[in-house]
């Protein structure tokens, strides 16, 4: 019988991916830093493998955070699953967007716009069209 990952481990995993990716490091690099293969590296990103914490001081090291950014914006009912007596929540682990390659790559986008006031404007663009709803809306519509 295949486990499933334990919710917190897919979590900090998530969030070493994430950082990883914005630093622009691929596992291999990454694994080099820390004395890992870079399949090592895939498997802890992905929650398989428990980050001890240990390893988890390295790569906060090495990826320049502390080590509480691998546990920032852990949903509650995420923190909770690990804590002994809870009940497991039913609804199934969703990743979080912030560490979707859509996400991701929007990001680097962003922070290429070397002009700062540009960038300010463009980011406000964005917010605006999330605060109008339609930034939910279907792709193909029509009604424009």
């Amino acid at each position: 019988m295949v486990s499933k990952p334990d919710p917190v481990d897919v979590h900090v995993g998530s969030r070493v991916r994430l950082r990883r990716t914005l630093l622009g490091m691929s596992q291999e690099k990454l694994g080099q830093a820390v004395d890992l293969t870079f399949q090592q590296i895939q498997k802890y990103e992905r929650g398989a493998n428990r980050i001890g914490a240990s390893r988890l001081h390295q790569f906060s090291t090495v990826l320049d955070v502390p080590v509480s950014f691998f546990f920032d914006d852990m949903a509650s009912s995420v923190a909770r699953s690990g804590a002994p007596g809870m009940a497991e929540d039913e609804e199934p682990f969703e990743q979080d967007k912030l560490v979707k390659r859509e996400t991701l790559e929007l990001v680097r986008a962003y922070y290429k716009i070397t002009d700062a006031a540009l960038r300010k404007r463009v980011f406000e663009l964005v917010k605006a069209v999330a605060a109008s709803g339609r930034a939910g809306g279907a792709a193909g519509s029509s009604s424009d």
